[in-house]
């Protein structure tokens, strides 16, 4: 059995699930129409007029949504669906993690930067400037879970989770890189790249196809990060009665809900409180994270 396909289904109903879950978040009722409301907003989306600013830099405005959204497929690639049941069953897939994650910077301000207009660029610059310092923690907290792992194979550090949760043993490792995935998301209290003081910021310019293209794609980076956050501290696959993958669908489905209900509900602080906030405390955090990680393996 080939886990491409397991990939794209896991990421289209995560896509929809999230959908659905911001918009119970933010409207805090289910009406009876929710589940079909996606539907709805990508064919109004698709029927809208689109809007096209003067001499932009028109492949890579288009290029950036798909580039966005195929970091999210590759990061997903390294996720194990069950023992063996892996499209990239890498022995450092920490490693092309984290790449994705660093190329997200490229990605997103590329979409700023091609539109040719200034809130979009300045959304780009922004993003940058929050986004570099924000990779840190996933490096840090990464790594200290793949400690009890001896490995920086996903596989591998799901598998040293049988006996105990990495979120048990590191309990400061999985707030750390959610954090990091509202911001490589550009969702809530970390967005800074699209957010309503620049009036959507890179997506500013952005209408009808292309901005369901671009939401879509943010979707499946959220998607991406909350699989990735499941395997890492939650035991992805590991569960009794069900089979691996239901179990890796129902704990990044708890963690989707966790992902928009922080998006929806805390408030974004001005950016160079952020930064300090990233260098002088966030930071010094993942370290002690690392630290602690450090010292058990050592006992």
């Amino acid at each position: 059995m080939t886990a491409i396909p397991l990939v794209f289904a896991l990421l289209a109903a995560g896509i929809w699930f999230a959908a659905i879950a911001e918009r119970f978040a933010s409207a805090r009722r289910f009406p009876s129409a929710i589940v079909l409301a996606p539907l709805w907003q990508a064919a109004r989306l698709l029927s809208q007029q689109r809007v096209r600013t003067e001499y932009p830099d028109a492949l890579n405005w288009a290029l950036a949504p798909l580039v966005y959204g195929a970091l999210a497929v590759a990061g997903l690639s390294v996720v194990p669906f069950a023992p063996g049941l892996v499209v990239a069953p890498l022995d450092t897939g920490i490693v092309l993690w984290g790449a994705c994650e660093a190329l997200t910077i490229v990605a997103v301000f590329l979409h700023g930067w091609s539109a040719n207009s200034m809130l979009p660029l300045i959304g780009g610059y922004r993003f940058v400037a929050i986004g570099l310092p924000a990779m840190l923690l996933s490096m840090f907290v990464l790594i200290a879970a793949a400690l009890p792992a001896q490995s920086l194979a996903v596989g591998a550090i799901v598998e040293s989770q049988r006996s105990m949760w990495n979120m048990v043993r590191q309990p400061l490792g999985l707030p750390l890189f959610l954090l990091l995935g509202l911001a490589i998301s550009l969702r809530g209290p970390m967005d800074y790249g699209d957010a309503s003081d620049l009036s959507g910021g890179t997506a500013a310019e952005v209408s009808g196809p292309h901005r369901l293209a671009w939401g879509i794609a943010r979707l499946a980076m959220l998607t991406a990060f909350a699989a990735m956050g499941a395997s890492v501290f939650l035991g992805g696959y590991l569960g009794p009665w069900l089979p691996g993958p239901a179990w890796l669908a129902l704990k990044t489905a708890a963690l989707l809900l966790v992902l928009t209900w922080l998006g929806c509900n805390l408030a974004r602080m001005p950016a160079p409180r952020m930064m300090a906030a990233l260098w002088l405390v966030l930071l010094p955090l993942s370290f002690l994270d690392l630290v602690i990680a450090g010292v058990e393996a050592l006992l």
